[in-house]
């Protein structure tokens, strides 16, 4: 089996959903840890965003931004709470807040 614990276990409490290692290296180096009432909020926003017809979404949470690929189900980008002022968001069709 491959992948680290965390790895593993951060995959299969989002279903298939998937991090793509620019996210995952977001995450560590921002100390963000999610839970998996998290990861259930995520993967429900995901879930309404593909019923909607969304390829690439934004997905607001109280204290994180989520940029996700809704076709191959990869977060590919991940801001926290303190670093979300000022920045842009491009290339995004939808927006989800959680």
């Amino acid at each position: 089996m491959g992948g680290s614990f965390n790895q593993v276990l951060t995959q299969k409490l989002a279903g298939d959903l998937k991090f793509s290692q620019h996210a995952r290296e977001r995450l560590k180096s921002r100390n963000i840890e999610l839970s998996s009432t998290d990861m259930n909020n995520i993967q429900n926003a995901v879930n309404k965003a593909r019923e909607k017809g969304a390829r690439d979404s934004l997905i607001l949470m109280p204290d994180l931004a989520l940029v996700v690929s809704i076709k191959n189900n990869t977060v590919i980008t991940a801001v926290d709470g303190q670093h979300l002022k000022e920045n842009i968001f491009t290339n995004i069709d939808s927006a989800v807040i959680v």
